[in-house]
Formats: C-alpha cells, sequence, structure tokens
C-alpha cells in the first residue's frame, strides 16, 4: 500500500476514534512517531487521555501540532506563560517555531515548568495554542551545549524534512514473509574500541554503534566494507548506546561515505557525542595525523540525530 494511502487510513481512523467536537486537519510521520495537525491545540490539552487513547488504539506513538493559524503571538504568549509557571522555575530563554507549533522554554528547574503529571505543560496549551517543549538550563555554561541547541533552531525545517523521510520509511509496508534476525560482529570483540554490530531482518540494516580504536594506526575502523554493510546507503538506522568514542567516534565517516539515515541516542549522548567528536579531530590535527571526517559531517550527523529519552520505546 503506498504511504499516502496509510496516512489516509490512519487519518480515518483517528477521525473515528476522536470524541464529538475534536477534529484534525493532517497527520503526517515524523521519524518514529505520527504527528496530528489540528485546529484546536486546547482540546486536547483539556483531555490528556486523547492523545493516550489514540496511542494504545493504534500501536504507535503519536504528537499533536497546532494549526499556526491558531496561536498566539509570541509577546502575548511569554506574558502567559509567565504567570502561569512559577518564578521558582527561573525561566532563561524562550524560542517560538511556527513550522512546528512549539515553544521551547529553557529553565533552571524544569519541573516546576512542567507540573504535577504535565498539569502546567497543559494549561500553557489551553492558554496560548503553543506546545511547551522544556529544557534544563545547563548548570554550568556550555558553550557545545548552546551551539548544539542553536544548531537544532536554526535547522528546524531541514530536521522537519529529514525525520519526514525517515518517518515514510519506517512506516513503509512490509515485502517479506520471512522472519529472522541475524547478528553481525564488525568490531569490539576480542579487543577494546571500534564497537560496531550489525542487526539484520529480512526489511531492515542496523548498526549499532560505531566506534574508533583510538590505540591503533591500522585496527582504527570497524569492518565496514564487508558485503553485509556496504553500500552504506542500505543501512536503515543508527543506534548509539553511549558516548564514549570506542562506541560512536566513526558514526560521522558513516556520512562521508554515503549514509543519509537517522541516529538514535539519548539526549545526553547527543550532546556528548559531538563535543568528543570535535575533540577527537581536534587532537588529531594537532598530532600531526589525518582525521577520518571533517567538522562539516559531524554537524550533518548532528541534522539526523533523533534523540530519544532513556527506556523509551516505540512500538
Amino acid at each position: 500500500m503506498p504511504i499516502e494511502d496509510v496516512l489516509l487510513d490512519l487519518k480515518n481512523k483517528i477521525e473515528k476514534n476522536l470524541p464529538a467536537g475534536v477534529t484534525i486537519t493532517d497527520v503526517e510521520f515524523e521519524g518514529p512517531q505520527l504527528v496530528l495537525y489540528t485546529e484546536e491545540p486546547r482540546k486536547f490539552a483539556d483531555d490528556g487521555n486523547i492523545i493516550r487513547n489514540l496511542a494504545k488504539e493504534l500501536r504507535t506513538r503519536i504528537a499533536m501540532r497546532p494549526d499556526p493559524r491558531v496561536l498566539a503571538t509570541p509577546e502575548d504568549s511569554i506574558s502567559i506563560i509567565e504567570e502561569v509557571v512559577p518564578k521558582e522555575s527561573v525561566i532563561s530563554s524562550y524560542y517560538f517555531d511556527p513550522d512546528s507549533g512549539e515553544v521551547i522554554i529553557e529553565a533552571e528547574k524544569p519541573g516546576l515548568v512542567i507540573g504535577k503529571h504535565g498539569a502546567t505543560l497543559r494549561e500553557i496549551t489551553k492558554q496560548i495554542g503553543w506546545i511547551p517543549k522544556v529544557v534544563r538550563t545547563p548548570p554550568i555554561k556550555s558553550r557545545t551545549v548552546k551551539n548544539i541547541r542553536e544548531f537544532m533552531r536554526n535547522n528546524l525545517k531541514e530536521r522537519k524534512e529529514i525525520l519526514k523521510t525517515v518517518g515514510r520509511k519506517i512506516h513503509r509496508e512490509c515485502t517479506s514473509k520471512d522472519q529472522w534476525v541475524r547478528v553481525t560482529a564488525l568490531g569490539g570483540c576480542k579487543e577494546v574500541g571500534r564497537s560496531c554490530f550489525l542487526l539484520s531482518t529480512p526489511e531492515s540494516r542496523i548498526l549499532i554503534d560505531c566506534g574508533v580504536n583510538v590505540g591503533s594506526d591500522e585496527n582504527m575502523t570497524p569492518f565496514l566494507y564487508v558485503p553485509e554493510v556496504f553500500p552504506l546507503s542500505y543501512i536503515d538506522a543508527v543506534i548509539v548506546t553511549h558516548a564514549h568514542l570506542d562506541h560512536q567516534g566513526l558514526v560521522p565517516l558513516l556520512f562521508k561515505y554515503g549514509y543519509e539515515g537517522p541516529v538514535y541516542c539519548t539526549p545526553p549522548t547527543r550532546d556528548l557525542m559531538v563535543l568528543l567528536q570535535l575533540d577527537y579531530i581536534d587532537v588529531a590535527a594537532k598530532e600531526g595525523k589525518k582525521s577520518p571526517y571533517e567538522s562539516g559531517m559531524i554537524t550533518k550527523t548532528l541534522k539526523h540525530t533523533i534523540p530519544l529519552d532513556l527506556s523509551l520505546i516505540h512500538i
């Protein structure tokens, strides 16, 4: 079934399961989740069970996006947020993204912005229409974290297209009736460094980690040239388990040689990954060694990174 037909079928199912008086204008895949667009974000905020029940019925993660026409102005929104959120949260900045209908709130105490069971977030949406996303203000000023957050904000439109492409690929129709799983060790076995495993099924191929062996010049990279892996454009996703260089140091190299898919990790791993990769190529330059990739590949990796909270499962 074409992906457009899948989306139309999902939209029809959603409309049948929505409470009376609640409507949606469109649906779209963005990365591993299904996004609903609506002109009535306040009704969704009033009843937190709407999204929960839909996710349970459709067995997929669902996010809601408001139509830009129903959003309050940023100026009015800031005034309302500061009335709703306790001053003890110490909000340091706001960023409004009209394309996604999200307002990113940076605060020293994000728990106070979220409220008990997300009550404060729902109240913000009810009053201004925007969907609030809360991030913690770094307790120690970090240029890396600041630059990463600015980079992500400045590339929201491109990232949205990347997420759309990834989402449509994830939800494509299965073509094989076979059911098997194979794990191939590409590095990190009987050695310390260059950890890399390939998880294969009849429908997909996923790399788990892609690290560097920093202690060896001859055996620095995993076996990425084997037939199961190459060409890299055939890889569907990369999962980074944590930020040590021996697990993620060569992820940008994948993009240098043709990979265009998503990189999944937790938000802290994403930030540490960028920091360590930049440090890795800087140290290589100071030691007179040729770096396996340039800083441009690190920023491309960041564009394709989809951060997921720890223990979050996408069905």
